[in-house]
């Protein structure tokens, strides 16, 4: 075994049991007595950037039982769910896909395209499913296609990934261009629809430009603090500061980026949400965990589908640094399904006021989708 691996692992499942210590539910685990954040059941809770399945994993399995239950009972409000893929048909084919599993589900998943259904999806206790890009490849250089998404519920787009694209430069594009004329022209398409502009993944001049372009409010979905943790996927304050004067949200993700070098744990968490705070103030700042509902099982099927994932990934030039198969993407102390609440927890336990917790978790995403989404 690879002495590093060994010791990933070992604290990963150090990690578990230290979860389930404290009463904590972790993967294959009956829900225990744990410390809660009052506010939590009532909460609109909005995590930007996750899923019902296995994230970051390369088959992309179906979804069972007990990733379906994880889902109800995470206390997730709606997630901004990725269907993007590297062209058009595929694309509508990937949603195909998941508006399949949310027909056949209709006790636990509800598409969401607007506000009013959200709050419907809180008020059936289902999770509200919004359908999302993490690239602008699917519009395969037009424009039409950003209305033709935009139907089938596309309600939100990040405009490149960490390499080069039509649209602009990604974080990993060493030229640092920023919008291209039809990168500009797909901004001002998305504004007149009412779809989301997340800048996740976009370079520095990228980032710039399109807060500027947006004539509305933009996101970053998920990505971290550089003044906590310097690393290529996260933002400077310049742009945080940028995205929140012009009313937007930038949702703090749970990945090894937010400490390179070693496995984050939720301490590390809530000092990047601490200080993008104070960098945005309160109303700017959320959660997009990049991760799956259902929390990693530590499997050996799982830790080799990990390593194939990011082996790709690096042999496609697509991975970020830090990318490692030998250390899982998640939180140690956070890999379970109510990682929403621990967060909750975490906050006021650092003294947070409740008024700002709840819009961490959640609100500030709502009332950002009800100044963005069009009817």
């Amino acid at each position: 075994m690879n002495e590093r691996r060994g010791i990933d692992r070992r604290t990963f499942l150090a990690g578990s049991a230290a979860l389930a210590a404290f009463g904590v539910p972790t993967a294959r685990r009956a829900p225990g007595p744990a410390r809660r954040w009052p506010g939590y059941e009532d909460a609109l809770v909005v995590d930007f950037l996750a899923s019902p399945g296995y994230f970051n994993y390369p088959l992309n399995p179906p979804l069972d039982d007990e990733m379906i239950r994880n889902a109800v009972e995470s206390g997730i409000t709606a997630v901004n769910l990725t269907v993007s893929q590297s062209g058009f048909a595929d694309t509508v084919e990937r949603i195909a896909v998941w508006l399949d599993r949310i027909e056949r589900n209709p006790a636990a998943f509800v598409q969401v395209r607007t506000v009013d259904q959200l709050r419907d999806a809180k008020a059936t206790g289902r999770l509200g499913i919004v359908l999302g890009f993490q690239d602008t490849t699917p519009f395969e250089g037009r424009l039409d296609p950003v209305e033709t998404f935009r139907n089938l519920g596309v309600r939100v787009t990040q405009l490149t990934y960490n390499v080069r694209n039509l649209v602009g430069d990604g974080c990993l594009e060493v030229a640092n261009g920023g919008l291209t004329r039809y990168g500009y022209s797909v901004v001002e398409r998305m504004n007149e629809l009412g779809m989301l502009v997340d800048l996740s993944h976009c370079g520095q001049r990228t980032t710039a430009d399109g807060i500027a372009a947006s004539r509305v409010p933009v996101a970053i979905t998920h990505t971290g603090c550089n003044a906590v943790a310097r690393h290529p996927r996260s933002k400077d304050d310049t742009e945080l500061r940028a995205l929140a004067e012009k009313g937007g949200v930038v949702g703090i993700y749970l990945m090894p980026f937010l400490t390179p070098g070693r496995v984050p744990l939720r301490a590390d968490v809530l000092d990047h949400i601490e200080h993008a705070i104070d960098v945005c103030g309160e109303d700017h700042v959320g959660i997009g965990s990049d991760l799956s509902t259902t929390p990693i099982d530590g499997s050996d099927e799982y830790w080799m589908r990990h390593r194939e994932f990011v082996s790709a990934r690096i042999a496609r030039g697509v991975a970020a640094p830090a990318e490692d198969p030998d250390i899982l993407f998640t939180v140690q102390d956070l890999n379970t399904h109510r990682r929403m609440e621990l967060i909750a927890d975490g906050l006021a336990e650092r003294g947070h006021p409740d008024a700002r917790i709840e819009k961490v978790i959640g609100g500030n995403w709502v009332r950002l989708f009800g100044e963005i989404w069009a009817s």
